[in-house]
């Protein structure tokens, strides 16, 4: 395969067998160099998706674009409770944040409340489901804000997703291929945004949310569940996601990896950041958003038997 790639120099991926035992299926041929596609994985092998596993916030919809901007300066608050910031402490949290996009909410509240008593600075420290509440409770004001500025329409619709993700989805279940959605946000708003965006049908029963504050819906459970239930190669499940979490789940089970680095104020294009957690992270491809969704689709499903 045509080692170049769209943005210079990249990682490379280890090639890991699915869950079925015997020989790996061929590779489509060379993929070309393109402005909106990255080939991290030169020996990656395309073509037999079956199953899809999409990654909800960023991935899919921008409905909860920012949080970040709501969730470290929260971290930062609960940890400092009324001292002045000190720039350890900003770089610590933000860097924990990034690393940990796409896990479980409660599960980076349970880091905040281990880092609040490392720090010993807040005079009364509060658990994990406290600090969830109050994240929840200032994000929940502007995403309240673009779900009431819908219209109704396809089109405001689709101003809050990344370009084309509707008709890549729609032409991933008119192949054939079963979707799921996951997200570390709770289940109750990951189900009400995707019917807002009017894309639940396309999943079904197969939307997990984050449940009770367990794991039993993490990422990588879900990976595992879908590829032991249906006895599948790796290659044979797609994972599309924005963090690092699903990357690296994806590439443990030998899952085909494709990161979005898309920029969600513009809903298409590069976001450099995300390109370079999701190197890190093991990514096979890279997009920058679905806007050539005809072409990726072909090279993910033409090959199957």
């Amino acid at each position: 395969m045509n080692p170049s790639h769209a943005y210079g120099d990249q990682g490379s991926g280890t090639r890991e067998q699915g869950s079925r035992t015997g020989d790996s299926l061929p590779s489509l041929p060379s993929l070309p160099s393109l402005p909106w596609l990255e080939v991290v994985n030169p020996s990656v092998c395309l073509g037999r998706v079956r199953h899809a596993l999409f990654d909800f916030d960023g991935t899919v919809s921008v409905i909860r674009r920012g949080w970040e901007g709501v969730m470290v300066p929260l971290m930062v608050e609960m940890i400092c409770d009324g001292h002045a910031p000190t720039p350890e402490i900003v770089a610590e949290v933000a860097e924990y944040v990034d690393r940990s996009t796409g896990i479980l909410t409660i599960q980076q509240m349970e880091w905040l409340e281990e880092a609040v008593r490392r720090h010993g600075l807040a005079r009364a420290p509060r658990t994990a489901r406290e600090y969830k509440r109050i994240y929840n409770e200032r994000l929940l004001g502007p995403v309240r804000q673009r779900l009431n500025r819908m219209d109704g329409s396809l089109a405001s619709r689709d101003t809050l997703m990344i370009t084309g993700a509707r008709a890549f989805l729609q032409g991933l279940h008119e192949r054939g291929v079963t979707l799921y959605l996951a997200s570390g946000t709770d289940h109750t708003y990951v189900l009400e945004e995707a019917i807002a965006l009017g894309i639940a049908d396309l999943f079904g029963a197969h939307i997990y949310g984050a449940q009770d504050d367990t794991a039993a819906c993490t990422k990588e459970r879900i990976i595992a569940r879908i590829l032991d239930e249906h006895n599948l190669l790796g290659e044979e499940l797609l994972v599309a996601g924005d963090g690092p979490v699903e990357m690296r789940h994806a590439k443990a089970r030998g899952a085909l990896a494709l990161g979005v680095a898309a920029d969600e104020e513009r809903c298409l294009g590069l976001d450099p950041r995300k390109r370079q957690r999701l190197l890190a992270a093991g990514a096979d491809l890279i997009v920058t958003d679905f806007l050539h969704h005809q072409e990726l689709l072909k090279y993910l499903t033409e090959n199957r038997p």
